[in-house]
């Protein structure tokens, strides 16, 4: 069984750092990518950064910068640091976790990053 535990999030001011983690138990051979997404209330979910094969890592344009993806060598946990933090940061973040062997798509429950005075 596949699992994906999301923590980290809360409510937080304008200008700080956070940095959200993703443990992930459960037996599979290949991790093909993994990150963060997050949904903006009345918004749809959106990438905010992964690493995907070969360790190479993506950043949604309004990141870049300020996010950073990684992940443990074992890839048994993927955290988002996040730094300089806006209003418009807020939104639910998922943990997400793609395999091979067997081709698979996971989620995480997600968890509330608020940022606000």
């Amino acid at each position: 069984q596949v699992q994906l535990v999301e923590s980290g999030g809360g409510l937080v001011q304008p200008g700080v750092s956070m940095r959200l983690a993703c443990a992930v138990s459960g037996r599979y051979v290949y991790t093909d990518s993994m990150g963060w997404y997050r949904q903006a209330p009345g918004k749809q979910r959106e990438m905010v950064a992964l690493v995907t094969s070969g360790d190479r890592t993506t950043y949604a344009d309004s990141v870049k910068g300020r996010f950073t993806v990684a992940t443990t060598y074992d890839k048994a946990t993927v955290y988002l640091q996040m730094d300089n933090v806006t209003a418009d940061d807020t939104a639910v973040y998922y943990c997400y976790l793609r395999t091979q062997r067997p081709v698979n798509e996971y989620w995480g429950q997600g968890t509330q990053v608020t940022v606000g005075s």
